[in-house]
């Protein structure tokens, strides 16, 4: 139904259709590698698919690949997934690919390079939106999973990203994969940027996807070596600056959890496997928290898992009458601090401190991240006059840790040792077991006082 202009050389196309199967297409015609190129061309759109296609685009040998190409259609299958409503028009000059596409799930403009002998290409993308469900998200893993050393490098940002069903604002990435040195025929994403940026937060991060190292010779390389292949390690080095705590989590599904706060997470982390699951049994590394002016909400410590831990919020049964409602009502915290070191999924911290209005807590322990359970000492302070602000003021060092610290202020001062309060917290973040420790806990076999 269109009228085409005689091109001077090469071929122009125009496809209008209800349906269009470029996978289709590309099993017909994938003897002759040119029409499986063309097919890469069009799914370099979806971002995901980009790696499933870009092999056979390494070789246009077809006379009759369009130089030229627009599509309409209500259904595009491409990559085994559905775009719809989809507008795109793309063009091809020597070894580069150019493609504007609209669709239900993205909009924007994408750049295709393909790999030669001096360049190893590049995928150019810069998008009003993309959408990409759970099923194209793991897609995007398995390929990733496969480094094809086909996939070049990735400049990609999207100002309106959703993954998985959550919006996550602007995302950047600048991430090349490459030959690793030491292991012949590996390879690695380096990850050089990858920003998010939302209203609430701002995350940014560089790190890589590489493989492990299993430092294995003579008889046993083949093996270490195929035992490699399906063990690669992410590892990040991180900073998520926080405008307010509560709307980032309200953003991720979990609501009332924190009123407002703001502040800074940073620090190094690394699991086995690729950058979109996160494998508790495998994490490790640790990080700094330094958050200020915010309130723990008072909910479930079920739905609220570990933040449960530090809402404290099974406390008040424990406490002296005075403060139960300032942990039942949702604890106000004027800061919230300390360092956490993890190690295969335990993370662990003798530094961390929370302050409010009335009084501080100190604590110290460690809290199985997969198992969901916690073993703590738990320090409340009141705050009753200017040595006890000073106390819960100074910045723990970790290496001297919370035992030591207040072994320091309180030795000196007995007036704050017979006001303070400690506790033993164990069990499941859902169900906490907590123990009064200090020389003015109530005695263990008073009925109502007495543990679950």
């Amino acid at each position: 139904g269109e009228t085409l202009s005689l091109p001077p050389s090469g071929v122009v196309a125009s496809v209008q259709l209800d349906t269009l199967d470029l996978d289709a297409w590309s099993r017909l015609m994938a003897p002759g590698s040119g029409a499986a190129s063309a097919t890469s061309a069009s799914s370099v759109g979806s971002v995901g698919s980009v790696g499933s296609a870009n092999t056979a685009a390494a070789a246009v040998s077809s006379a009759y690949m369009p130089s030229n190409l627009s599509i309409r259609a209500r259904e595009v299958l491409v990559g085994g997934r559905l775009l719809h409503r989809v507008v795109a028009g793309g063009s091809h000059d020597q070894e580069i690919w150019r493609l504007n596409v609209d669709a239900t799930e993205l909009s924007g403009y994408v750049e295709y390079r393909q790999p030669t002998s001096s360049n190893p290409g590049r995928v150019y993308a810069r998008l009003a939106r993309l959408v990409l469900p759970p099923s194209t998200a793991k897609d995007v893993e398995t390929l990733l999973e496969e480094q094809p050393a086909s996939v070049p490098a990735l400049d990609i940002v999207v100002d309106d990203l959703e993954l998985r069903g959550r919006k996550l604002g602007r995302v950047e990435i600048d991430a090349v994969n490459r030959n690793t040195e030491g292991l012949s025929g590996a390879r690695e994403w380096r990850l050089n940027r990858f920003n998010v940026t939302m209203p609430e937060a701002v995350f940014t991060a560089t790190g890589q996807w590489s493989q492990v190292s299993t430092g294995a010779s003579g008889a046993n390389a083949a093996n270490a070596a195929n035992a490699a292949n399906s063990k690669r390690r992410t590892s990040m080095n991180f900073k998520l600056d926080i405008a307010d705590s509560g709307e980032l989590l309200n953003r991720f599904g979990m609501k009332d959890l924190i009123r407002q706060g703001k502040g800074k997470l940073e620090g190094q982390v690394s699991w086995l496997g690729s950058p979109l699951s996160l494998d508790y049994p495998s994490l490790g590394g640790g990080f700094n928290v330094n958050m200020e002016s915010g309130q723990f909400m008072k909910a479930d410590p079920g739905l609220a898992k570990l933040l449960g831990v530090l809402s404290l919020q099974a406390l008040p049964r424990r406490l002296a009458l005075d403060f139960r409602d300032v942990f039942s009502e949702g604890f106000a915290f004027d800061f919230v601090r300390g360092d956490v070191l993890i190690e295969q999924g335990m993370a662990r911290t003798n530094n961390l401190q929370m302050r409010g209005v009335n009084l501080a807590v100190l604590m110290e322990g460690r809290a199985d991240l997969g198992r969901e359970t916690q073993d703590l000492k738990v320090v409340v302070v009141p705050e009753i006059n200017t040595n006890t602000a000073t106390l819960v003021t100074t910045i723990i060092n970790p290496a001297v840790g919370l035992g030591s610290f207040l072994a320091q202020w309180i030795l000196r001062r007995p007036i704050i040792e017979s006001t303070t309060q400690e506790f033993h917290i164990t069990g499941s973040w859902a169900d906490p077991v907590i123990t009064r420790t200090d020389a003015g806990a109530p005695r263990k076999n008073t009925p109502k006082d007495a543990p679950r």
